[in-house]
């Protein structure tokens, strides 16, 4: 018997996040490392922690190995509980046959029964893949005042980016009058941020009813939110005004870890009163020798500094060697860097190794955009990698690159 939870959190995981290109070809978007020690799912697992919220289940799918290993029995969450903790749920077989998460919200569709087993009031929806912080508690509070049967986070966006997003048009009251997928011309600037929290009951209704639907998309925002709105639910948005990134390019993956640094930096990792948790594998601690020179730099535990390392992101057990330069990169657990090798604008994967003399990206002000190395290759001696290369292979453009 299961013990009644006014809450459950569905945190949805499973996704490809194939604008990373090298960095998730071996593993999901929210299992890519950030911030030196943590990864990606860290930030909304922990949030749920945070606000109370001590039932979580983890829709996994692509690549899924990693994450799961990562998650475990969800201790370092302090989610490993005899009633509720976490869960991971990838697609299975039952008595009606398999299939793939087709969407959103088929993906919550075919786990219904791990909601209906603890018979919440409300159902809280997270993506795993954006790195912010949140009192989903204090939503929830306003969902429960306001009388809402749906309430949807939103983050004013300039107009200008506003077409990139889900965009909500509400009253003077925050009800939700209008919801434009991604619009070209927006009249409304509080995008979306896919954090949902639903009457339990309405989101089963509405999850049946749109799995019975042939053609549907089975899409939170192209599906159930529409026709939520069409019947005439009450629905609200709860204003959310803090550091919000979707770290789904490239380019965004690198701004958030720059966005660590300094000494008022625009994210800060280290509240004492809001702690981000991490199963963060025991390293020694990190050593800096004394030719090194470091700054405005997060390193990591077990990391060895004998070179250079400016502006940079280390995560744990990272070796830079004697002559070796690391300026404006992130650079993932394990990763060598020898001496007299050059990285610079650069995101290089686990378990790499850039070899002696060896030239990694170009200084950010001449770039043409950011270098990446997939994990677990060697570029070789010598090598030089473009500004805006994608190494993920055995070779490109006559430089070897071996698999480890």
């Amino acid at each position: 018997m299961y013990k009644k939870k006014e809450c459950v959190a569905m945190l949805l995981a499973g996704g490809q996040g194939s604008r990373l290109y090298a960095l998730t070809e071996k593993t999901a978007k929210p299992a890519v490392t950030f911030g030196g020690k943590y990864r990606i799912i860290d930030f909304p697992m922990s949030n749920c922690v945070n606000s109370g919220i001590y039932t979580v289940g983890v829709l996994t799918q692509y690549q899924p190995l990693v994450l799961n290993e990562y998650i475990g029995n969800g201790q370092p969450w302090d989610l490993d509980r005899m009633s509720g903790g976490v869960m991971v749920l990838p697609p299975y077989q039952g008595k009606n046959g398999a299939d793939w998460y087709k969407g959103t919200a088929n993906a919550i569709y075919q786990n219904l029964d791990f909601i209906r087993r603890y018979d919440p009031d409300y159902v809280l929806i997270l993506s795993g893949d954006h790195i912010y912080k949140m009192d989903y508690n204090a939503m929830l509070q306003a969902h429960k005042s306001s009388g809402a049967d749906c309430t949807i986070a939103v983050l004013e966006v300039p107009l200008s980016e506003a077409s990139r997003f889900g965009i909500m048009v509400t009253d003077e009251t925050g009800k939700i009058t209008e919801f434009q997928e991604k619009p070209k011309n927006p009249t409304s600037t509080k995008a979306s941020m896919g954090i949902y929290i639903f009457n339990a009951k309405v989101l089963e209704k509405y999850l049946i009813d749109d799995e019975n639907t042939p053609g549907s998309s089975n899409d939170f925002g192209k599906n159930i939110i529409p026709n939520m709105l069409n019947d005439g639910m009450k629905m609200f948005t709860y204003p959310f005004d803090g550091y919000w990134k979707d770290v789904g390019t490239i380019s965004s993956l690198w701004e958030a870890n720059m966005e660590l640094l300094g000494e008022n930096p625009k994210f800060n990792v280290h509240d004492k009163n809001w702690r981000i948790f991490s199963r963060n594998y025991a390293a020694p601690p990190h050593y800096v020798g004394d030719k090194a020179f470091v700054s405005d730099s997060v390193i990591s535990e077990g990391c060895e500094i004998y070179g250079t390392v400016e502006h940079s992101v280390l995560s744990s057990n990272v070796i830079v060697e004697k002559g070796a330069v690391v300026k404006d990169s992130v650079i993932m657990s394990g990763t060598v860097i020898k001496a007299g090798a050059r990285v610079e604008y650069a995101i290089i994967d686990s378990n790499s190794e850039i070899s002696e003399k060896a030239n990694v990206g170009e200084p950010k002000e001449h770039a043409k955009g950011i270098a990446v190395v997939g994990s677990g290759l060697i570029v070789a001696s010598n090598a030089k990698i473009a500004s805006d290369a994608m190494i993920n292979n055995d070779s490109i453009d006559g430089v070897t690159i071996i698999q480890k």
